[in-house]
């Protein structure tokens, strides 16, 4: 019998059954670095630990965190205990983006120093000065300094700079934290999409199309402009029950935070002008963004020991710990955890070829509508360009966007050549799309997650559902300005697009001007 057994088909294929309950003898051996499986069985198993992230983020079933590790964790499990490795360890080391997480790091123990000096309370004051304590024209002014730094910063190191200061105001004014803070950090990713430095997409698509700063500023930056006005004007309609309700500072808006070490303030306007410099001059030196900010950190905290020893006596205590009420305080470690775990999960659809499958999607789908329809070549090309901006929205949406666009570089690269005309309004899709879509959930922008980690730690709750509710019609009206602005590339030419959109976004932006003026008279 046991002959039998041993020739029959189901015993040839144990090792399918077996492997459920040990590793293989490639998953056993040691120094070789696990390669993932591809198949469609493991492609559906992180498609479905994926879609179980964002339900569990969406009701909120457990901490973020715990969510996250929990996904990683039964991504290793498949891996080792299975026969579909969907991410081994060493994937998983080179999922981490160390870029994000040192940057992150880095702004925060910056930000961390500059709150000791109370410069954030004293630019609380002067800009509640500026606006005359009015809450509407407050956030109107929080929205447009948070989207013309995020151009030319990084837009989370914009976030980490402003949301103290923004929460600041909130309070000043007795205004819910979150008419202030959600305009805010999607002006962060409006804003960043307009150059070529503002948002790590771009600078990933500039390097691979390859496209130059100028060319950013030319193409994106009117576009930009006109869906920073309609972010204007959805605040208004949105928050107008908290604007209404808020009042002006019962001390008034003269009331500056007094600055508590105006001498430390001096030198990390120096630490802060060279961290800038760092990042304007990538292209030259080739360090990335985390670099200068992990050495202006470094800085800080030195300059911030140096004067605190010339005049104070610390106590042994003090000398043993002192750096660390900077770097267990202000650093958001919860934030940065969250982060490790979501790119090892995201590293999982990357090796087993999930994204690459959706992306190759898109390419047949092009070629199937243009053939069915019989699309003209502009049609065709506009088809193109609006699959890649919707689709890249859409899944930067619910994935970080820098491994779904590293994918479709080498996709655009591929199709580019099968289409007529101008192909460069392929590159302003998966930049537009990736960028504006990352603003319709929590995850979906590091700037996001970040804003909400720091709005913790000031005890402002926000959770994934009230985030989307605001974000997501603000999002998709985005896409839909983008997708005109294409249009308009295609049947219209690259050069010529500009004298629609340029005059159209100065008209906008000096008819807000104009707004907000009388907003102020009125107040």
């Amino acid at each position: 019998m046991s002959t039998r057994l041993l020739s029959s088909p189901v015993w040839a294929r144990a090792p399918l059954v077996l492997g459920f309950l040990m590793p293989s003898p490639l998953l056993a051996s040691e120094g070789g670095e696990i390669a993932s499986t591809t198949d469609p069985v493991s492609q559906a198993i992180v498609a479905v630990v994926l879609a179980l992230l964002f339900v569990m983020l969406a009701r909120e079933a457990a901490h973020r965190v715990l969510i996250a590790m929990v996904s990683a964790a039964f991504l290793w499990v498949m891996t080792y205990l299975t026969p579909w490795r969907l991410i081994g360890f060493e994937a998983s080391a080179r999922a981490l983006d160390l870029n994000v997480l040192l940057l992150l790091a880095g702004m925060m123990t910056i930000v961390g120093v500059l709150k000791s000096t109370g410069a954030f309370g004293w630019a609380v004051g002067h800009m509640l000065e500026r606006t005359r304590g009015h809450p509407l024209a407050a956030a109107r002014l929080v929205v447009w300094f948070t989207g013309v730094m995020s151009a030319f910063l990084d837009n989370v190191t914009t976030v980490i700079f402003v949301t103290p200061m923004a929460s600041g105001m909130a309070k000043r004014m007795g205004l819910a934290p979150v008419a202030i803070l959600l305009p805010m950090v999607v002006a962060s990713n409006i804003g960043g999409t307009a150059t070529l430095i503002g948002d790590p997409p771009n600078i990933m698509i500039g390097s691979g199309a390859p496209l130059s700063f100028m060319a950013f500023m030319e193409n994106l930056t009117a576009p930009i402009l006109i869906m920073m006005v309609a972010l204007q004007r959805y605040l208004g309609r949105y928050y107008q029950a908290e604007y209404t309700a808020a009042k002006a500072p019962e001390d008034g808006v003269h009331a500056h935070g007094e600055l508590a070490n105006p001498a430390l303030l001096r030198w990390m306007v120096a630490i802060c002008a060279g961290v800038l410099v760092g990042f304007l001059t990538h292209s030259m030196t080739g360090m990335a963004a985390a670099v200068p900010a992990v050495v202006g950190a470094a800085a800080a905290l030195i300059v911030q020991d140096w004067l605190y020893l010339k005049e104070h006596r610390p106590t042994a205590h003090e000398r043993t710990h002192g750096i660390l009420d900077v770097l267990e305080k202000d650093i958001e470690w919860p934030t940065l955890s969250f982060f490790v775990f979501l790119f090892i999960v995201v590293g999982a659809a990357v090796e087993t070829g999930l994204i690459a499958s959706i992306a190759t999607g898109m390419g047949r789908a092009i070629s199937t509508v243009s053939t069915t329809l019989g699309l003209s070549d502009a049609g065709t090309l506009i088809f193109a360009a609006l699959l890649i901006c919707w689709m890249s929205a859409i899944l930067s949406a619910f994935i970080d966007n820098i491994p779904y666009v590293a994918v479709s570089i080498p996709l655009i690269h591929q199709l580019a050549p099968t289409l007529p005309g101008d192909t460069e309004v392929l590159w302003w899709a998966l930049s537009l799309g990736a960028c504006l879509g990352g603003n319709a959930t929590v995850v979906g922008a590091s700037a996001n997650v970040t804003t909400v980690g720091l709005a913790e730690k000031e005890g402002v709750r926000i959770s994934f559902l009230q985030y989307a509710k605001f974000a997501a019609p603000i999002a998709t009206l985005t896409v839909v300005i983008s997708s005109l602005f294409l249009v308009g590339f295609v049947l219209l030419g690259g050069k010529a697009i500009h004298l629609v959109t340029w005059p159209t976004a100065i008209a906008l932006v000096g008819y807000d001007y104009l707004k907000g003026r009388r907003i102020l008279k009125n107040a």
